[in-house]
């Protein structure tokens, strides 16, 4: 076939083909329209229908924008600072500027003066513990320290000292000054006021509080079911004689344990002996029935613990 045979071909094939795609459009165009026509006479509810039917495009909304969440952060208590440094304040004498309490007290007070004592002057405090702190404003606080020297005297002294913003730095910024101990506080009435007589109830605690100090008998045959306690080791003392037990509960002052499902808190004052001496104890202790016999459930504020803790 000639060059020009297939070109002319071409060229005829050309216009058949754009008339068979024009001629598909516009039946679609027919079909959608008796789809239409359909649709509304058939009525409102088919109408509805195709309207539902038919795919939407949701806009997906902005997506939230983070909110920055803040952390307050508790002040640090400069009382432990406090402490420091006043036991190596009294321990220093402005005669002996290079000693080593001499320099940790300036280190941490570089504007306080040391002091100078006698040479009969009392001896350095036993011990010093910060007794009370204070916050006087942004970064500014007021701990009230004790020093208790070997004669059982006590010394009270306020120590200004200064914070940082984030209250990993401290500074005493004043010389300490000697003030009043705190007073005695008004004590309210103890919640323990049933008295409890010598039988079931006694009895237990007793027993308990000996394997628990004295490693007399296993802890746990005292235990209610549950409930996780270990005996203090090394024993403290050779002997637990219980003086006198008070009760919250009125149920706690019948001589013989109930059948159960009954518990009880109750104070326990104890007389222990050592190799030293005798001592004076109490103990907070819960106790619940069972089987007509008492069992220890918890001891103080969260010290025994039973299945998911107290």
């Amino acid at each position: 076939m000639s060059p020009g045979t297939q070109a002319s071909q071409g060229e005829a094939a050309a216009p058949m083909a754009g008339g068979a795609r024009l001629e598909a459009m516009r039946r679609r165009v027919r079909l959608a329209r008796v789809a239409v026509w359909t649709v509304i006479a058939a009525g409102p509810v088919a109408l509805c229908v195709a309207v539902a039917s038919t795919p939407t495009t949701v806009a997906a909304a902005p997506a939230a924008k983070p909110t920055a969440v803040r952390t307050a952060t508790a002040a640090a208590d400069p009382g432990g600072y406090a402490q420091v440094f006043v036991g190596a304040w009294l321990r220093s004498d402005a005669n002996d500027a290079t000693s080593a309490q001499a320099r940790l007290a300036q280190s941490m007070a570089p504007d306080v003066d040391l002091p100078d004592p006698a040479a009969d002057a009392q001896s350095a405090p036993q011990s010093v513990t910060a007794v009370r702190s204070a916050q006087r404003g942004t970064g500014a606080w007021s701990v009230t320290v004790a020093a208790q020297y070997a004669g059982g005297s006590v010394r009270y002294y306020t120590v200004p000292v200064a914070s940082d913003s984030t209250g990993s730095s401290f500074t005493v910024t004043g010389a300490p000054g000697v003030v009043a101990g705190p007073a005695r506080a008004e004590v309210a009435k103890s919640p323990y006021g049933v008295t409890v007589p010598e039988g079931d109830l006694s009895s237990a605690v007793g027993e308990f509080l000996a394997a628990y100090l004295t490693g007399a008998g296993e802890v746990d045959r005292y235990l209610a079911p549950g409930v996780t306690l270990t005996a203090v080791s090394p024993t403290p003392y050779t002997a637990v004689t219980v003086q006198e037990v008070s009760a919250v509960e009125e149920a706690a002052a019948a001589e013989q344990a109930p059948t159960g499902g009954t518990t009880v808190r109750v104070l326990a004052a104890v007389e222990a002996r050592d190799p030293d001496g005798r001592w004076p104890l109490a103990y907070e202790l819960t106790l619940k029935a069972r089987s007509s016999r008492w069992e220890v459930a918890a001891l103080g504020s969260g010290t025994a613990q039973d299945g998911g803790g107290r």
